[in-house]
């Protein structure tokens, strides 16, 4: 029996399987079954009401988890799907509380990734898909990731090599009112606006409280070591700052090793911010595991490109300094 269909027996009979996806690992179950729902939440530790994105095959399917779907759902599926953008629609009754957190809306994506477009394919309905890891950790970019956050608890993997984008989908609710952009990915804000004609709005680093959506809490995507953010030269003061007193500090740079103590671990970003996304979760798992007492991170630019990054960062920092 191929791994595939190993993985489609699993989720027909309820379990859990961890998915490749061009942005993260996802922790999958089938979305039109509650009790397999209810496995991600409890393996995750993941809160009740803290809906989940629904990964279907492609927008033939939209119609069977939404309703009233506006034109510019159709135009920015036919556009970016398969690829990293959810989409946030007027949910159908038969949609299980379980997926949408008891809200009337559901979000739905097309990955792109062979692996999981085959599986959907074959498995026909959605499945629910967070990412594989414990509530509010860095997300997994490997198998190996998977693996190494949930140990013997760990379902079967698929392991689909390393994700290409390597941060989560970007996220847009089509409901009352102009397009929203609730949380910057793979595809960029520029990208809808021009298609679409319109500008979206974007309250940054907020959720509104009348919608939850996935990955918009304030602290998400963080490492267990305490993650500490902010410009090159305050965290060049702090981190030689935190060695001269004795501690283990690694810093994530933009800048090279100028201006710090030989004793501080370096570990170098690249400065294209497509490359960065690829590479950040994987780099702060990497620090996450070595013991340090503290890390810190020289923040990127604060421009258009880098809005899914510094979205994250923001959100996986235990202290942000401004």
């Amino acid at each position: 029996m191929t791994e595939t269909a190993l993985a489609l027996d699993r989720l027909r009979a309820g379990e859990l399987v961890a998915i490749p996806t061009e942005t993260v690992y996802g922790l999958a179950a089938d979305a039109a079954n509650p009790q397999a729902i209810a496995k991600i939440f409890a393996l995750k530790g993941r809160p009740a009401d803290h809906p989940v994105i629904v990964h279907i095959a492609g927008s033939a399917q939209l119609a069977d988890w939404a309703t009233d779907i506006p034109a510019h759902a159709w135009r920015l599926a036919e556009a970016f799907w398969p690829g990293p953008l959810t989409l946030i629609l007027r949910r159908q009754p038969q949609v299980p509380d379980a997926v949408t957190g008891g809200q009337d809306t559901v979000g739905l994506r097309a990955p792109a990734h062979p692996v999981t477009q085959t599986l959907l394919r074959q498995f026909g309905g959605g499945l629910a898909a967070p990412s594989a890891n414990r509530f509010g950790h860095v997300s997994p970019t490997t198998a190996q990731h998977v693996r190494d956050e949930f140990g013997s608890q760990c379902p079967l993997v698929l392991d689909g090599g390393q994700c290409e984008v390597g941060v989560e989908s970007t996220i847009i609710a089509l409901l009352d009112g102009p397009p929203k952009l609730l949380r910057p990915g793979g595809v960029l804000r520029e990208q809808i606006e021009d298609l679409l004609g319109v500008r979206l709005e974007h309250h940054r680093h907020s959720q509104s409280a009348k919608l939850r959506v996935s990955g918009l809490l304030d602290s998400h995507y963080a490492p267990r070591t305490p993650l500490i953010s902010g410009p090159m030269h305050s965290v060049r003061t702090l981190a030689a700052a935190a060695a001269a007193a004795g501690q283990r500090v690694a810093v994530l740079t933009l800048q090279g090793s100028e201006g710090y103590p030989a004793s501080i671990l370096l570990h170098p970003m690249p400065g294209d911010p497509v490359l960065y996304a690829h590479l950040i979760y994987d780099a702060l798992r990497q620090l996450d595991s070595l013991g340090f007492d503290t890390l810190y991170l020289e923040c990127p630019p604060d421009s258009a490109g880098w809005l899914a990054v510094n979205d994250r960062l923001y959100r996986a920092s235990h202290q942000r300094i401004v």
